[in-house]
Parts: C-alpha cells; sequence; structure tokens
C-alpha cells in the first residue's frame, strides 16, 4: 500500500470519527441512545366542560358540521356566568344541548315531501294518461264484444241454431222470416228456412251446406256478438280456419240425433277436428250444445245425453280442455228454439241449468290489451267507391278515426277515414273508435284494395308488426301417414294468412310427459310426437311470438286435406325480413 492511500484512510477515518461510525464493520448498524425519553408530540389539552365555575344561565349555541362519519363533539366558547345562575343548570352538560338543532333540521327534513325524479314524473303522467284514455274508450264501448263461432259436423244444425238466435233477439224481423220459409217451402227445404238467415248466396241454400264462412250480429243486454258460422264440411277447413281465428268462444254443436253423432265424431268426421282446431286458434271455453234432442229417436232422452257427454269429455280432455272449468253442456232444440233463448223448462225436466244465451251473458270477462300496438289481421278486402275497406277483428290495441296506419309486410301507408262495427252499415252509423275484440270494418285512404290482401296485418307505424320468412316453433304432430322429415312441404294457416312452408330442420323432439328437448336433432318424427322444427315459409307472412302475441303465434299444418299439425312460434329468425335473400340467410342459420 502507498503513502498516499494511507493518506486518504486516515483523512477518511478522522472526518468521520464524530458519527460514531466503525469504517470496517461489514454492514451498517445504527445505535440509539436507551437512555433518552421517548418522544411525545405535544397537544394543547382540551379544557373539560364541568371545569367552568357556574354554568351560565344562556349558553350560546354551537354549530357542528358533520362529514359522513359520527358528528363531532361541540366546542362552547367560554362566557362569564352570572351570579344569579341556577344550580341546576350546572348539572347539564353543555355538550348535550349541541345535536337538538341539527336533529330538529333533520325531523323537518324527513317530514318535508321529497320532490320526485323528472323521469319518474313524467312516467306517471304518461300512465294516468293511458288510464284516461282507457276509461274513454270503454264508456264509449261499454258493453264487452264477443265473437262466437259456430263449429260441428256438417248438418249438425249450426246455421239454424244462428238463425234462431237471430230471431229470438230481434235481429231478423218476423216478415223476413216468414219470407225465407216461404222461398224454403217453394224449393222443397221447408226446414231450412231458419238457416238462410246465414246462407245468404244460392249455392249453399240448394246444397244445405255452409261453404264461406257467415257472420251474423245480435246483442243481449249484456254483451254484443259476433257470429261465425263455419262450414261442417271438410272440403271447406280453410274457411273454417279462417273463421276460428277471429273467435273468442267456441259453442260446438252435436247432433243428438241416433247415427248422427256416431258419424260426425268417429274417425273422418269433422266434431273431432273443429275442436281440436278451435283450441289452436286459441278458443279457450267450448259451450257444448246437444242439438236435436226433440228428434223422435231422442225425445230428450237423459241417457242419450249422458252417452255423448262421457264419449265428448274423455276426447276433449285429450285436447287441453279442463272439463271442469273449460266445457259448458247444454241441451238444446236450435229448431224449436227450446233452451236458446229462455230455459227448456217442462220439456226437459231433468235439466234445470241456464239456456244458451244467459250461459254465454255468464262466461268471464276476456282480458284485452286495449292500450297495446295495434293488430287487426284483414280477413277480407273490397272496394267501395273507389277506396279500400278491410275487415278483420281487433287482436291488440285500438283504433281511431284519422288515425295514420301501416299495412304489413309490404309497409303501405294509409289513414283511417271511416269505422264501423258488425251492426253499422250506414255513414250515419260511424264510429268514432274501436277497440281490442271488435269485429270492424275499416274505410282506408291512400292504398288501393287491390296492393291488399288476405292475412296482411294492420298495425301501428311506431311499433309494426314482425315480418319473416323463417321461424322456430314447437309442434305437436296429430295425424300423419308415415314419418315426416326434414324438407317436408306443407300449408300453413296462421291466423287469417296462409302460406306454403317447409320443414327445413328438424331442431329437437320434445318430451310430452316431461318437456325436454333431446340435445341431438332427430332424424325424424311420427304421429303424436313434439318436436321443434325450422320453418321457411314461401313468402314474408306477418307473425309474432307466441309468448307475446297468442293469436299471431299459433298455427296449423296442413296437408291433403286433413291437418297434420299444430305449433306455436317460439323464435322468429331475421323478422322484419321480406326478401327472398334474407329468407334463404334466415334459412341457412
Amino acid at each position: 500500500m502507498s503513502d498516499n492511500d494511507n493518506k486518504q484512510i486516515d483523512d477518511v477515518t478522522n472526518k468521520t470519527s464524530g458519527l460514531s461510525l466503525n469504517t470496517k464493520a461489514k454492514e451498517f448498524k445504527p445505535t440509539f441512545n436507551a437512555k433518552a425519553p421517548s418522544f411525545v408530540p405535544r397537544v394543547p389539552a382540551a379544557k373539560p366542560a364541568a371545569a367552568a365555575p357556574a354554568a351560565p344561565a344562556a349558553v350560546p349555541k354551537s354549530m357542528s358540521i358533520s362529514l359522513g362519519g359520527a358528528p363531532a363533539a361541540a366546542k362552547p366558547a367560554p362566557v362569564p356566568a352570572p351570579a344569579s345562575a341556577a344550580p341546576v343548570a350546572a348539572a347539564t352538560p353543555v355538550a348535550a344541548a349541541a345535536p337538538a338543532p341539527r336533529e330538529e333540521a333533520k325531523a323537518k327534513q324527513d317530514s318535508a315531501p321529497v320532490p320526485k325524479p323528472a323521469a319518474v314524473a313524467a312516467l306517471e303522467r304518461v300512465n294516468e294518461e293511458v288510464d284516461a284514455e282507457e276509461d274513454l274508450l270503454l264508456d264509449e264501448n261499454f258493453k264487452e264484444h264477443l265473437n262466437v263461432i259456430f263449429i260441428g259436423h256438417v248438418d249438425a244444425g249450426k246455421s239454424t241454431l244462428g238463425g234462431q238466435i237471430l230471431h229470438l233477439t230481434g235481429m231478423v224481423d218476423k216478415r223476413t222470416l216468414e219470407k225465407y220459409e216461404r222461398e224454403a217451402k217453394e224449393a222443397g227445404r221447408e226446414s231450412w228456412y231458419l238457416s238462410w238467415a246465414l246462407d245468404t248466396n244460392q249455392e249453399e241454400r240448394a246444397k244445405g251446406k255452409t261453404v264461406e264462412c257467415g257472420r251474423a250480429y245480435f246483442e243481449t243486454t249484456r254483451r254484443r256478438y259476433t257470429i261465425l258460422d263455419a262450414p261442417g264440411h271438410k272440403n271447406y277447413v280453410p274457411h273454417m280456419l279462417s273463421g276460428a281465428a277471429q273467435a273468442d268462444i267456441g259453442v260446438l254443436i252435436i247432433s243428438a240425433r241416433k247415427g248422427e253423432f256416431e258419424t260426425g265424431f268417429e274417425r273422418g268426421g269433422q266434431t273431432q277436428e273443429h275442436a281440436i282446431l278451435a283450441k289452436t286458434a286459441g278458443v279457450r271455453h267450448l259451450v257444448v250444445a246437444i242439438n236435436k234432442m226433440d228428434d223422435k229417436t231422442v225425445e230428450w232422452s237423459k241417457e242419450r245425453y249422458d252417452e255423448i257427454i262421457s264419449k265428448l269429455t274423455a276426447f276433449l280432455k285429450t285436447v287441453g280442455y279442463n272439463p271442469r272449468t273449460d266445457i259448458t253442456y247444454i241441451p238444446i232444440s236450435g229448431y224449436t228454439g227450446a233452451g236458446v233463448m229462455d230455459r227448456v223448462g217442462s220439456a226437459c225436466p231433468w235439466f234445470t241449468g241456464p239456456s244458451l244465451l244467459e250461459t254465454l251473458d255468464g262466461l268471464q270477462t276476456i282480458e284485452r290489451k286495449i292500450n297495446g300496438p295495434l293488430r287487426i289481421p284483414i280477413s277480407e278486402k273490397h272496394s267501395e267507391q273507389g277506396t279500400a275497406v278491410i275487415s278483420g277483428k281487433i287482436e291488440s290495441g285500438n283504433v281511431k278515426l284519422n288515425q295514420k296506419v301501416i299495412i304489413m309486410p309490404d309497409r303501405l301507408t294509409c289513414e283511417v277515414v271511416g269505422i264501423f262495427g258488425e251492426d253499422e252499415n250506414s255513414a250515419e252509423n260511424e264510429k268514432q273508435s274501436a277497440v281490442c275484440g271488435d269485429n270492424v270494418r275499416i274505410r282506408l285512404r291512400g292504398v288501393d284494395d287491390e296492393a291488399i290482401s288476405q292475412g296482411y296485418v294492420l298495425t301501428d307505424i311506431k311499433n309494426p308488426c314482425h315480418t319473416t320468412r323463417a321461424f322456430d316453433a314447437q309442434l305437436m304432430i296429430l295425424d300423419v301417414k308415415n314419418i315426416i322429415t326434414a324438407g317436408y312441404n306443407s300449408v300453413l294457416h296462421v291466423h287469417t294468412a296462409v302460406a306454403e312452408v317447409t320443414m327445413t330442420k328438424l331442431l329437437h323432439k320434445v318430451d310430452v310427459k316431461t318437456g325436454r328437448k333431446s340435445r341431438v336433432p332427430p332424424p325424424f318424427v311420427k304421429h303424436k310426437d313434439a318436436c321443434i322444427v325450422r320453418i321457411v315459409t314461401s313468402k314474408a307472412i306477418c307473425v309474432e311470438r307466441f309468448a307475446e302475441y297468442p293469436q299471431l303465434g299459433r298455427f296449423t299444418l296442413r296437408d291433403e286435406g286433413k291437418t297434420i299439425a299444430i305449433g306455436k312460434i317460439l323464435r322468429l329468425a331475421n323478422p322484419n325480413a321480406g326478401t327472398a335473400a334474407a329468407g334463404a340467410a334466415a334459412s341457412a342459420n
């Protein structure tokens, strides 16, 4: 080591000797003086309140500010106490008086009305306006309107019963009825004269069979009714379906005559198919009218009545009707009018129940979507003096005069210039509005009747109906000869629309008892199977999901003149698609 190095070490040692550091130590370890007193910060001590020589008579109130934690104790300002201070005041702590103003202010704040947010107040105003509008609409339509469809096998007496009801309620006068009776006698159809009140064209009167779905209107003291007289022949089931799509209540008419009931109820008869189609169309309650009880082969026999009821109840239960709540049985004679308006009385002493019209009046009120989006499936259309006129049942919402509407799926914008009910045929009886459940005729301006087709839907401009060319649906296979695979073609009937469809995919098979879906798509389905399928239509149609609008979400599939399946729409694939490209894209998904 050189002399310079030693000199540098000595300099470092001299400079650091005052720090008590060992320069040759391997690590730094500071030393502390253990005898030094501990460091305690000094804070001025607060004077206790009790140390005051005497409590003042009036202590100035202190203010405390809280920022969310516990309230801080107030520090009273020292005030000289007068000699005449009461000794009781000295026993009261000064800090206890501090929270009084704050608690009093809080109590006043709690009792004061809390201002509502702007959004809540606006929503309440809208609800009040909707309720007021609904009350106004119901005041104008104080009588509930029900659409009643007469269904059953051919020659069961549907049109005759409808004519008898029109006669008894005064909708057909005596002179008109006598004219029908005279014309029927000349044609050799004397017993058919009552049915001519509904069967108006010459083909129906000549054959004695209803072809189109007849319509008529009548009122009772409680309700307004529209009769939908469905054809009973199997060749005219599509017409029956268009009527069932508008119905609220079904009257299943059964002929009690020996042989006629068996013919209509056995396989191939229309009694069973009509009951199934009515349930599919949304008819929740069935009034089963056992007709022709005055026939010579029956003569109001209770044994015959009970036999028919036992067979029908077992079948209707399988369709989905609850015998206790959804079915009502009544013995009647449509030709004589016994049990129709008045009770059967002495002619049938073993039955003491209400008449047919009493039963209809006593049914539970149907819940309507009066303030929902407007939905009117178009069942008929024609032109009057160059103006388009459409007919249909209001399934949801309400319609008013001069309202702007749109016709889907072609998005035809037009204006309502006239509203007529079932009983109004002249401009003098024009209505200002109509609500959900009414069957109406609406005159439209701004659209040509040739641009409108049956199955189109009149809707709101702000909330139009969905259109699509593909959807997923749950099916119940009713009657099919062979198995059904992907690619099966059939005819779809949904509300008043008819379209050719193809089952492009079988997605799941559904267990009827548990409702569970299979993970693997089934290769085929057969009779009485339940499944979920993808259906593609040949054209754009107006439909909705069953969960949102049941009347626009339930359908039937027919092939070779018979109903093969019933179903409900679960999901719309590519809604509001009306082009071929959109339909192809939806079917590929």
